[in-house]
């Protein structure tokens, strides 16, 4: 009997769909499937351990933050290769300015944007792509804001797969647009946003043929969870008291307690961390299902934010997210653009460069302090889920006329040094120095 098989993610149901196919639906209930275990590898207690001592190793399996924990992924067939570049191994970088901005004593930022594309979607694209492989797809697709196409062309590159990406016509940041037409995939526009993209996805993917890689694909959250695993490790098993995620189409916070559960079924996890997950107030469809307490989440028709990786207003994920953070006893915030900006702008007294959509992990913390709902002692981690490259449109914006610039003509060059000496005089000094420090 095969040790990993498709089931259908709702407890309520829990039906099994069968062998590993290209199903994303329960035939029964119609929601989302997931990948199950019947059983794991030997000793789970000695695998922190081997996971341990296969960092720095020659095989490329050892040299992937995801695949380096392959006793958690065992449903590719023994003696397969994944498909990987390198993926995970990503920083946790204590964050000061950050720390101070929400009104936490300490901050911990697990910087996913260091990943090969640029973005937390490699750690899922790896799983799904091998998986795509292993199933004998030729052509992969995903509907996106951006991120996703990115990863998946590159994957699919890597694969010798044919990619296309369905995106919002206008959508899309030029740069991830960039980095996909880079990796060759071929490009559907469609007139609306992310919604209408997945939705034609879905609708004509099972006709054409198509391997479908968005977070509704079982194997991405897969990959995803390793997240936890990595986080757990630098932690040195030590689980912080609350995990913040941005919250777009709710895979991740999804894949996160998915890891979670495995490694508290496993005996490796001492405690669960509560699980948060902040919105943008423009697309926040799963905060006002959570904060009212529904049983069914609304979709926004028009979901409106300038943090373009979550602007999403019928998130597929929001069955499990829900479960999630009741499971968890976790949080949820929604954030305004402006909150978001200040919030980026903390992170970048850091040192630290993230998209957007990142920030609102901060800006959510924020908001949560000033509500008594997180405590300023508490041991966070925030991730931050892509690149500050990924969106640097956003960022010219964002400073154009901070002062920030200054033009010397070619008739002020002998004025030169004494213009630059006033001009930095009268700039802000930089976040966190100290009266005479330079």
């Amino acid at each position: 009997m095969d040790r990993a098989f498709l089931r259908c993610s709702d407890p309520a149901c829990g039906a099994e769909a069968g062998p590993l196919s290209h199903g994303y639906s329960c035939p029964v209930c119609g929601g989302l499937l997931e990948v199950a275990y019947r059983s794991w590898p030997e000793r789970p207690g000695e695998w922190p351990s081997i996971w341990r001592e296969r960092r720095g190793g020659l095989r490329p399996e050892d040299r992937s933050g995801v695949w380096r924990f392959r006793e958690l992924l065992p449903f590719l067939d023994e003696g397969r290769s994944p498909v990987t570049l390198g993926e995970g191994g990503n920083p946790l970088v204590e964050a000061p300015q950050a720390a101070a901005h929400a009104g936490l004593q300490r901050l911990w930022l697990k910087h996913q944007g260091n990943n090969p594309t640029g973005s937390f979607k490699d750690l899922g694209m790896t799983t799904c792509v091998s998986q795509a492989l292993a199933q004998g797809a030729g052509v992969v697709a995903c509907a996106s804001t951006g991120n996703t196409s990115s990863s998946m062309a590159a994957y699919a590159a890597r694969a010798g797969l044919r990619a296309v990406l369905v995106v919002p016509a206008g959508g899309v940041s030029g740069a991830k647009l960039a980095q996909a037409i880079d990796f060759g995939a071929h490009r559907v526009e469609v007139e609306g946003g992310f919604d209408e993209a997945l939705s034609l996805l879905r609708a004509v993917a099972q006709e054409l043929g198509w391997y479908v890689v968005n977070s509704i694909n079982p194997y991405r959250l897969e990959g995803q969870k390793t997240a936890a695993v990595e986080l757990l490790e630098q932690l040195q098993w030590r689980p912080p008291d609350y995990l913040v995620v941005p919250g777009g189409n709710l895979g991740n916070v999804s894949a996160l307690a998915k890891g979670l559960g495995e490694l508290e079924g496993l005996g490796l996890l001492p405690r669960v961390p509560r699980l948060v997950v902040v919105q943008a107030q423009g697309a926040n469809p799963f905060f006002r299902l959570w904060s009212e307490g529904g049983a069914q989440l609304t979709p926004l028709r028009e979901p409106r934010t300038r943090a373009t990786a979550i602007r999403i207003g019928n998130p597929a994920n929001w069955p499990k997210a829900q479960r999630a953070l009741e499971w968890s006893r976790g949080l949820c915030a929604s954030v305004s653009d402006d909150e978001i900006a200040a919030a980026k702008r903390a992170i970048a007294e850091d040192g630290i460069g993230a998209e957007p959509a990142s920030a609102t992990t901060v800006a959510g913390l924020r908001q949560l302090l000033l509500a008594g709902a997180v405590e300023a002692d508490a041991e966070v981690v925030a991730l931050l889920t892509g690149h500050q490259l990924k969106d640097v449109d956003y960022v010219l914006e964002q400073n154009r006329g901070q002062g920030t610039e200054m033009r010397i003509s070619p008739q002020q060059l002998g004025q030169a040094p004494g213009l630059l000496a006033h001009w930095l005089d009268e700039l802000p000094p930089p976040a966190g120095s100290s009266p005479g420090s330079a």
